[in-house]
């Protein structure tokens, strides 16, 4: 599958993780049907794997023994139907977290990486959410009560773009003149700069676009779902990939 793929610094090892990790992640947010309906229970032991590339792959488990890499958990499949799908889904992500750092401190050790080579490695991974933090949101709870005091417009959106002022539904990241209360710029940075999207985990960046879900109210890059901002114009209630495939459980 990956054969011949060997980062074998710190940097090239952690670009592999996140590569990894962006990649879980789609499958267990922007992708979730499609992963959903891979994992049929009535298959074999199946394994969601990350790539380096942010791709993501449901397969069976590698056939040699040892594998080159460690495995994913084996069997998400299985209790797919047996318990509420977002506990499932925070099941696959705590297992999906387990199995990036083995893979990344298993190139550490392939590679001979030294006491202060893992710290720091593990130093840069630490500082991203996890892949069950952005799954269930717990990295964005603080976010989350933020968000009440948002006007209450029927489509929430994050742009920098002046031109927009003018448009209800829009929410604007303007920059207050530096005469008015210096404390908003304070306020508007400790409520905004924590933002996580809900589809890569990345922090917001003024000059980027967003789109908030107003079923779930996390916040995604435009890019993330494929939304522009003249398409979300025209959205009266946005949700997201993950709230729209949701399905009704007995």
């Amino acid at each position: 599958m990956e054969a011949g793929y060997n980062p074998r610094t710190v940097e090239e090892v952690f670009r592999d993780f996140k590569g990894r990790r962006a990649g879980l992640i789609k499958a267990l947010t922007t992708d979730v049907e499609e992963f959903f309906q891979q994992c049929d229970p009535e298959k074999d032991n199946l394994c969601l794997y990350g790539f380096p590339s942010e791709q993501w792959e449901v397969n069976l488990p590698a056939e040699e023994v040892p594998p080159e890499l460690p495995e994913p958990a084996l069997g998400i499949n299985f209790a797919r139907d047996g318990m509420q799908e977002k506990d499932w889904l925070s099941l696959v992500a705590v297992h999906s977290d387990a199995w990036l750092l083995a893979v990344a401190f298993y190139f550490g050790a392939r590679f001979g990486f030294d006491k202060a080579d893992r710290k720091r490695l593990f130093n840069m991974i630490n500082d991203l959410p996890t892949v069950f933090e952005v799954v269930t949101g717990a990295a964005k709870k603080q976010q989350k009560e933020k968000s009440s005091v948002s006007n209450n417009s029927s489509n929430k959106l994050k742009s920098n773009s002046k031109s927009r002022t003018s448009e209800t539904h829009v929410k604007i990241m303007k920059s207050q003149p530096k005469d008015e209360e210096e404390g908003l710029d304070e306020e508007e940075d400790d409520e905004h700069g924590e933002t996580l999207c809900g589809a890569c985990g990345e922090n917001y960046a003024s000059d980027e676009f967003w789109i908030c879900c107003d079923i779930c109210e996390k916040w995604f890059h435009g890019k993330c779902v494929k939304i522009t901002p003249a398409r979300a114009e025209h959205i009266k209630q946005y949700k997201c990939p993950s709230c729209s495939n949701k399905r009704a459980r007995p």
